[in-house]
């Protein structure tokens, strides 16, 4: 966490707040299966997305190189997203349980990027690749869906593409359309912090717990108190405090490491899980 001379969190003071928060949550999410991480590991890891998006937004909005800052983010989501299909299709092993990391934070913004720059261009009125880059991003996924329902063969080929060079929102648990319009607000929002941060909050408590509730409530043996303890994607909104303490300042710290660890912490952790399986197990 960094304090500067103008008070509050700096750009790398949340990235390390939420590099933190995401630590917490992936330990519960790859040792789940021992039974003996706590939830709570979990919940204070609903902070951590909302915060790396947050620093997405304002980072997009300032560097002075958008392609490379797009290329470091698309390197790393070819990789990891890459890793997951050929799990998935079966071609590399997984944890004996079958489980296989579905973290893919880089996908999301990867697609956000493009849909920011997009949002950009409007702004120019220059309609034609400002409506592109908007619109086929989140109608890709869509697309894709309907080529391969009137042409089976290209199920496998646009699902390797939608993982890897063209990447879809709906690749992963982590590039969910909820994660990808959480970002567009974020951005559409970045000039007026306490309208983007209520925005955020709203949207928030509207799409992770007013939904679900009203989903959930009509599911037999489901109690209100479920959203508290199961349910608390909407934990989240919780960002917003930290958001409001954002100084506007870049701060300093070493501009690779976030990038190189995410990937790493994630392989890592998977393979600890995996190594200790068969012991915690006995399988």
């Amino acid at each position: 966490m960094e304090l500067v001379k103008t008070r509050g969190l700096s750009t790398t003071g949340l990235k390390w707040v939420a590099l933190v928060l995401m630590v917490l949550d992936h330990i519960h999410y790859f040792f789940a299966y021992t039974g003996r991480i706590p939830e709570w590991f979990s919940m204070l890891g609903r902070l951590a997305a909302p915060l790396f998006l947050f620093c997405l937004a304002e980072g997009f909005s300032h560097t002075r190189n958008r392609k490379k800052y797009f290329m470091k983010v698309y390197v790393i989501h070819l990789l990891m997203s890459g890793l997951l299909f050929l799990m998935i299709a079966g071609v590399l092993p997984v944890r004996p349980d079958g489980f296989y990391p579905m973290n893919g934070m880089m996908t999301s913004f990867s697609i956000l990027m493009v849909v920011f720059q997009g949002m950009d261009w409007l702004g120019e009125k220059r309609w034609g690749p400002g409506l592109a880059a908007v619109v086929l991003p989140l109608a890709w996924p869509v697309l894709a869906s309907m080529l391969m329902g009137m042409v089976p063969a290209l199920q496998m080929p646009l699902s390797a593409l939608g993982y890897t060079f063209l990447p879809m929102w709906n690749s992963n648990p982590d590039a969910s359309i909820g994660t990808i319009l959480t970002g567009i607000l974020l951005y559409a929002f970045r000039k007026n912090r306490r309208v983007q941060a209520s925005v955020f909050a709203g949207f928030t408590v509207l799409y992770y717990f007013l939904y679900p509730l009203l989903v959930l409530s009509r599911s037999p043996g489901f109690h209100w108190t479920m959203m508290f303890t199961t349910a608390y994607e909407w934990y989240g909104a919780l960002a917003a405090v930290l958001m409001l303490c954002y100084n506007g300042e870049r701060g300093r710290g070493p501009k690779r490491f976030f990038y190189l660890f995410y990937p790493a912490h994630v392989y890592v952790l998977y393979m600890l899980s995996w190594a200790a399986y068969p012991l915690l197990t006995g399988g």
